[in-house]
């Protein structure tokens, strides 16, 4: 993996741990993320306009592509928040992220990837510290807690929401690969906050879309650079690296959502969460390596 999409990479990571800070300190959590999009989309379209760089159209391929990224991370959020309403921390978060499992399975598969034996050890080593990340203690039984019960919908949504997001992500790297990410990008967001403006215009959250801006309008400006440039360089790395490594160094969000919590927050750590974020660390350098 070079040099600059690893770059890429970590800064799209470490955006994205601050706008889900933002929306930790949000008060109706739907409704914020919806605000976020709106305030990324206003962003972007005023951002495009200043641009010397005229618009490229997109090819019929390009807009399938970009749907399907669109309504996978839809579905990916819709799943996972059916999961945790129904289930607890420690067993939907780790099975949300299997998409790590298959990503790297569809890149090499549909698209050719090659990884080399350290890359190999790197994602297994990110998936080991994504997964104990939740982990009470370390025990035989909190390891399997999460996979015990297949017939709970929890669980099942879970899974659901891991498997959705890969394909979501195999879209976006097909879509890259041939299209402008900048443009892909923009297109991408402007279909998700069309799609979750349906959400929008249910009874329960049309009253509260008005409250939450003027509650927290000062969050909802932030957001929008924020989310903005965490989709775009995670797009752009997108492009420079195989989606096998990609989407696994992502998850170096998850140390610096750590570290945000520790310093931050106040919030306690353990042993389990810093070995977590060692092995999640020793992977992405092992991925940058090979």
């Amino acid at each position: 993996m070079s040099n600059v999409a690893f770059t890429l990479i970590v800064i799209s990571a470490f955006m994205h741990a601050l706008w889900n800070l933002l929306v930790k300190r949000s008060r109706h959590k739907t409704v914020f993320i919806w605000w976020m999009f709106v305030a990324s989309g206003g962003l972007f379209s005023l951002v495009l306009l200043l641009l010397p760089e005229p618009f490229q159209r997109p090819s019929a391929t390009t807009l399938l592509l970009v749907s399907i990224g669109a309504v996978c991370f839809v579905l990916y959020h819709l799943f996972n928040g059916r999961a945790y309403r129904g289930g607890d921390l420690s067993v939907v978060y780790p099975l949300s992220q299997t998409s790590m499992i298959y990503v790297p399975i569809w890149g090499i598969i549909l698209l050719g990837e090659r990884l080399s034996i350290a890359g190999v050890c790197g994602i297994l080593l990110i998936i080991s510290g994504t997964y104990a990340m939740q982990l009470q203690r370390l025990s035989v039984s909190d390891l399997l807690r999460p996979f015990r019960n297949l017939k709970n919908r929890s669980v099942r949504d879970a899974l659901t929401a891991g498997f959705i997001y890969s394909i979501g992500s195999i879209a976006e790297k097909t879509g890259v690969r041939d299209y402008s990410p900048l443009y892909f990008t923009y297109i991408l967001v402007l279909i998700m906050l069309f799609l979750m403006s349906f959400n929008m215009v249910r009874p329960k959250y049309r009253p509260l879309i008005g409250a939450e801006l003027r509650e927290h309008w000062g969050l909802i400006l932030c957001s929008g650079p924020i989310m903005m440039t965490s989709f775009l360089t995670f797009r752009y790395g997108l492009n420079l690296s195989p989606v096998s490594y990609a989407v696994p160094v992502r998850q170096i969000s998850i140390v610096i959502g750590v570290l945000i919590g520790i310093i931050f927050l106040k919030e306690s750590y353990g042993r389990i969460r810093l070995v977590s974020a060692l092995l999640i660390m020793a992977g992405a350098a092992l991925i940058l390596l090979g």
